[in-house]
């Protein structure tokens, strides 16, 4: 059985925000559990080539905008998958960061960032 707790968790900040990461490739689990903060008033563009992500909302709220102009509001009780490694926008409202529970398949190894610098989707 593997028990871990928030304060244990690997702190990564990921580019706008900070990724706590309990569960890694190092688990041996198949698939990674984050709970990951969203600056307030950032918008990131994001996609993830070598993995499948689903995020569930537990606090504050934005919205994610996917590549078609798609845009879908985020808030406690909304979940959303990038189920063909969509790339999509993930905005936070400017009011309040935003809390996402994320899983990963597979698994991250726990040190991935992203690269922020607006020449095009941040991929790992």
């Amino acid at each position: 059985m593997i028990v871990k707790r928030l304060k244990d968790a690997l702190n990564v900040d990921w580019g706008n925000g900070i990724s706590r990461r309990f569960l890694l490739e190092a688990d041996d689990m198949g698939y990674s559990v984050t709970d990951t903060i969203v600056e307030a008033g950032t918008k990131s563009l994001l996609e993830y080539r070598h993995h499948l992500e689903a995020c569930y909302c537990i606090a504050g709220s934005g919205q994610v905008v996917d590549m078609a102009g798609n845009t879908h509001p985020l808030e406690p009780g909304v979940l959303y998958a990038l189920d063909q490694h969509d790339a999509h926008w993930l905005i936070a409202s400017p009011e309040e960061n935003l809390r996402l529970v994320c899983v990963f398949s597979p698994a991250l190894k726990g040190d991935e960032t992203h690269s922020l610098d607006g020449a095009g989707p941040s991929c790992y």
